[in-house]
């Protein structure tokens, strides 16, 4: 890592709000291109995050990989060197990532280099993204695989609790706890029933 990641990545360190982390990583130039309404909850900064572009309203959970890079051609040009091939052959493997309008991937996802995500797009936690994830869908899995279209996943957030009892300051009421396994019991009493 050089100095200057490495001072990036401490400054992230020191910003207690998403929001500020993406004013500096735009006023800084750290990405290819930021665009409104972003939320970046992971503080380190890829390798070559210039070859990231992340567009409007996109939320990006913590600890997500973004692998622009891989390093195979270390193994490769060894391999030639042991066959006695001077100067290698193979040069390292970089691509472009980009994460278009309406975007939210979740915590643990890894995303290679290559890939277009959405628009309109949910990325599962846990999911590693090796090709273009199409509009208006949700994908999850190790590789990440079609779980609905995105107008479906909508329909299914409806009202999923009462408004009035919505988390308040990182906090949830004893109300609302109960309501939540109060629905979660029935839940799973009518899924044994059929």
């Amino acid at each position: 890592m050089t100095r200057k990641r490495l001072w990036q990545t401490i400054r992230l360190w020191s910003m207690m709000s998403s929001i500020k982390r993406v004013e500096y990583l735009r006023k800084k130039g750290i990405f290819g291109e930021i665009g409104e309404n972003v939320t970046i909850m992971d503080r380190k900064i890829p390798l070559y995050a210039k070859l990231i572009r992340i567009h409007n309203n996109v939320r990006l959970a913590s600890n997500i990989t973004f692998a622009t890079h891989d390093i195979t051609h270390f193994v490769l040009n060894h391999m030639l060197e042991i066959r006695g091939v001077k100067g290698g052959g193979y040069n390292e493997n970089i691509g472009c990532i980009e994460i278009m309008d309406n975007v939210f991937i979740g915590t643990n996802s890894t995303i290679v280099g290559g890939v277009r995500i959405g628009p309109n797009a949910i990325v599962a936690a846990g999911t590693v993204v090796t090709k273009d994830i199409p509009p208006n869908s949700v994908v999850g899995g190790v590789p990440a695989r079609h779980i609905c279209d995105f107008e479906d996943w909508i329909e299914k957030r409806k009202n999923s609790y009462p408004l009035e009892m919505a988390p308040k300051h990182q906090e949830v009421s004893n109300e609302l706890v109960k309501y939540m396994w109060d629905r979660f019991e029935e839940q799973r009493q009518r899924e044994n029933q059929e």
